[in-house]
């Protein structure tokens, strides 16, 4: 049982030739320091408003 034949002229060339002007740089966009957030609810404030979700979503 044969799957056809193969045919070159099928093929396309690929231009895999990568330059590294071109290739990504892991160290250039790497960034030093830190970040706070305060959203203004205590921990009690957000684990009731999670429960409160959490029995929305059972009803």
């Amino acid at each position: 049982m044969g799957f056809g034949s193969y045919d070159e002229s099928e093929q396309q060339e690929v231009d895999a030739d990568f330059d590294d002007d071109d290739a990504v740089k892991s160290g250039e966009n790497s960034h030093d320091g830190t970040i706070e957030f305060e959203n203004g609810a205590s921990s009690d404030e957000l684990l009731d408003r999670l429960k409160e979700i959490k029995d929305e979503d059972d009803d």
